[in-house]
């Protein structure tokens, strides 16, 4: 047995059980309620393979590798994936319409009261229609599983949100302009091309830090994380919706303004608790935007993934769709009242010794 002092009991304890258990039957409560919503709407919930050719190909997420050991002794490499985004729509090209999976997933350098190791996702897919559909089906969602807890609002970190209320829609543009006084569009060209020095002009003019050697996504994610995110999700969810381009490798742009994509996140007392996009189903487009991603992670972190040849093809036969990846845990979180991720899991990851 590992002798090293722990700041509290280990969650298999009685007492710890004992402690954790009314969150976790309510984690159970809310997977049964919405298992009901997705087969009163005629959702095919699905099961995919955890192990892929690719984890997922954005340069900033982080896999967990391993090896296949064939019948001839000779090993591959493979990754527990980051997201089952890939093996779903592969069922979509297959031929399925609608689709929800919970899948148990993987990300590495992640760990914190809103970060797991491994965690759950719950994806849902809607084939032929549009991306808005799944903003009333989100907002759906989070108010079943107040309703399903009977609570009447959302509590983290002092911040409230009352889940039943109408969300607020509001564009990242939007967003960077009240909340940092940010022309954000300034910085991205009709063909979604970025203006790096456009935008760290603008951030120093707003007071805040810039380095030499940050990029215009550096930048961008700096303004959504100290400006933006602790707005969001106050009093009533918010939609922040239409992302730039560049920020968003899986989704089509959208037919109002080239310069962004169909993509939005969901947030309350802001927390982000899903991602939804309408789905880019161009392979060739998929395929530039992949190896964009991977040069960058090359950059900055020393090392790529593979591309799954598979999905790109299954790509170019896959129906419009529109698709998104819900954190289950975090939700259950700010339904429960519990305060880590790691309270509404049965059996959390083993922390390593550091």
């Amino acid at each position: 047995m590992n002798d090293r002092r722990r700041s509290s009991a280990p969650w298999w304890t009685p007492s710890a059980h004992a402690d954790r258990r009314p969150f976790l039957l309510g984690r159970n409560a809310i997977q049964s309620a919405f298992r009901a919503y997705f087969a009163d709407r005629d959702f095919i919930e699905v099961d995919t393979a955890t192990l892929q050719i690719s984890p997922g190909n954005e340069a900033h997420l982080h896999a967990f590798a391993t090896e296949a050991i064939g019948n001839d002794g000779i090993a591959s490499p493979l990754y527990l994936h980051t997201s089952p985004e890939f093996a779903c729509k592969k069922l979509l090209a297959a031929g399925e319409r609608r689709i929800s999976c919970f899948a148990h997933v993987y990300r590495n350098r992640e760990r914190g009261p809103l970060h797991h190791p491994e965690f759950t996702m719950l994806e849902w897919y809607r084939a032929g229609e549009s991306y808005e559909t799944l903003m009333a089906d989100a907002a759906a969602l989070v108010a079943l599983s107040a309703e399903t807890m009977k609570t009447r609002g959302f509590s983290y970190r002092g911040q409230d949100c009352d889940p039943f209320v109408e969300p607020e829609r509001l564009s990242v543009a939007e967003a960077f302009r009240r909340h940092a006084g940010i022309d954000l569009l300034g910085s991205v060209e009709a063909d979604g091309a970025t203006n790096r020095d456009h935008l760290a002009a603008q951030l120093r003019k707003a007071g805040m830090r810039v380095a030499d050697d940050d990029t215009w996504a550096d930048l961008f994610s700096r303004v959504i994380v100290e400006k933006v995110e602790p707005h969001l999700g106050m009093g009533r969810l918010t939609i922040l919706d239409e992302y730039p381009v560049a920020e968003a490798a899986l989704a089509r742009p959208s037919a109002n303004d080239p310069r962004v994509a169909e993509r939005f996140e969901l947030y309350a007392c802001g927390v982000e608790l899903a991602n939804a996009f309408g789905e880019l189903t161009d392979a060739g487009e998929q395929r530039r935007r992949f190896e964009a991603e991977m040069i960058e992670k090359q950059r900055v972190y020393g090392e790529t993934y593979p591309l799954d040849e598979d999905f790109l093809d299954a790509l170019a036969i896959m129906p419009d769709a529109s698709g998104i990846a819900l954190g289950f845990d975090r939700l259950v979180m700010l339904a429960t009242g519990a305060v880590r991720i790691d309270q509404v899991m049965w059996a959390p990851v083993a922390e390593t010794a550091p």
